[in-house]
């Protein structure tokens, strides 16, 4: 027995380090994870990619759609709610439901770690009461695993260095334990000063760099599981945009490719699918605000390559007047600027029950006089409009 408890000591303490990190910078505890390998830090460099990221998943009974988050936590809870996938006191409270959240909870925020820790924690809780939440990547998260830190807010780079000094501080603790590796130092290889930035920023550039480069602590364990593709039922979601030419690329080689990329297997640069303004993390061929410059002969032949596919759901581009639907609703836009890093939008999310038609849960007061759906108890479920003159029906 003796033996077995010395054996094991060493695990214990590393999950315990790992445990007093995670509370210290994201402030609330993770449940356990059904994932052997939940952080990256206590993972050998030589563990294997999981094989496989789902690519193509059955329509659930009921999928929830959330925009971009840009490090805005306090809306990101907002949006939550009004599906009724939290209570009041953030626990998930979504049952079986399926969630997608589209990418860019980086950048323009404060809250951005915070974020990343809440839909782990999510996750979590939701997969115990058979319910999903999916996380992707937008142009966001790619740029800051390249290091390109241009919409960083001071707020952002004074979080990734509170992290920093913790993790630095568990890896301390984890090296006086004889029984565990030694842990790596993330700051190995990252200069020391940079061009153009005040000197005060420097650590601060430096913590960031270190937690989101690739192979990264930070961007292993919550970026590299990410999907940058995916196809839910008859929705199509990736955060810009997909092109001909990414469909016949393959949906599932981009998700592997991206996630082995994140976990420094394939150098410091993106692929080049998610570079420029026709990269399935930019494209806004399909999201501009005026309907009719949408080109819709482009989406009609991309869905039609993709098997079942009726609609292409994505974020990345602001919608001012809200979620809305172009080329007769097969492409629906999501992204409503709700970070307050961004326009301060109202929170939406895209409901799709089955095989029904998609509806808006809004918060906009403008629509508070109408009766609320018997089984919401907040926001309002809108028939999706495409955007103009015409009028919004609203579904009660």
């Amino acid at each position: 027995m003796e033996e077995e408890i010395c054996r094991d000591l060493p695990l214990l303490l590393s999950s315990f380090v790992d445990t007093f990190v995670d509370f210290s910078v994201g402030g609330l505890f993770l449940p356990q994870s059904s994932n052997p390998y939940p952080d990256s830090s206590s993972v050998s460099d030589s563990l294997p990619s999981s094989p496989h990221l789902a690519t193509r998943l059955p329509a659930p009974d009921r999928l929830i759609a959330v925009g971009d988050l840009h490090g805005d936590l306090q809306k990101s809870k907002e949006a939550l709610r009004l599906a009724g996938l939290i209570d009041a006191s953030d626990r998930w409270a979504g049952g079986t439901a399926t969630v997608v959240q589209i990418g860019d909870v980086l950048d323009r925020g404060g809250d951005e770690l915070k974020i990343l820790y809440f839909l782990e924690k999510l996750k979590r809780e939701a997969e115990k009461s058979g319910g999903t939440i999916i996380t992707m990547n937008g142009n966001h998260e790619v740029m800051n695993v390249e290091g390109d830190f241009r919409y960083v807010t001071e707020e952002g780079l004074d979080e990734f260095r509170v992290w920093a000094d913790w993790y630095c501080i568990g890896n301390a603790m984890k090296s006086l334990c004889d029984g565990l590796e030694k842990p790596k130092d993330p700051f190995c290889g990252i200069p020391f000063k940079f061009l153009g930035v005040k000197e005060e920023l420097y650590h601060s550039i430096r913590c960031r760099i270190a937690a989101l480069r690739p192979d990264g602590p930070i961007s292993v364990r919550f970026l590299s599981e990410n999907q940058t593709v995916l196809v839910v039922g008859d929705s199509v979601f990736v955060h810009g945009g997909l092109l001909p030419k990414h469909v016949f690329y393959g949906l599932e080689r981009i998700n592997e490719e991206v996630r082995d990329w994140i976990n420094g297997l394939r150098g410091r640069f993106s692929p080049e699918y998610l570079r420029g303004r026709h990269s399935v993390v930019w494209l806004r061929k399909f999201s501009h605000e005026l309907a009719q410059n949408c080109d819709c002969s482009t989406l009609e032949h991309v869905l039609a390559t993709i098997p079942g596919a009726k609609r292409m759901i994505m974020g990345h581009t602001i919608q001012e007047t809200g979620i809305n639907g172009a080329c007769g609703n097969r492409a629906i836009r999501i992204d409503v600027g709700m970070s307050r890093g961004c326009i301060n939008g109202l929170p939406e999310v895209l409901e799709i029950k089955g095989n029904s038609e998609l509806r808006v849960l809004t918060s906009n007061p403008s629509y508070r006089n109408e009766p609320l759906a018997a089984d919401r108890k907040e926001g309002l479920g809108l028939l999706l409009p495409e955007p103009g003159p015409q009028p919004v029906q609203v579904k009660v």
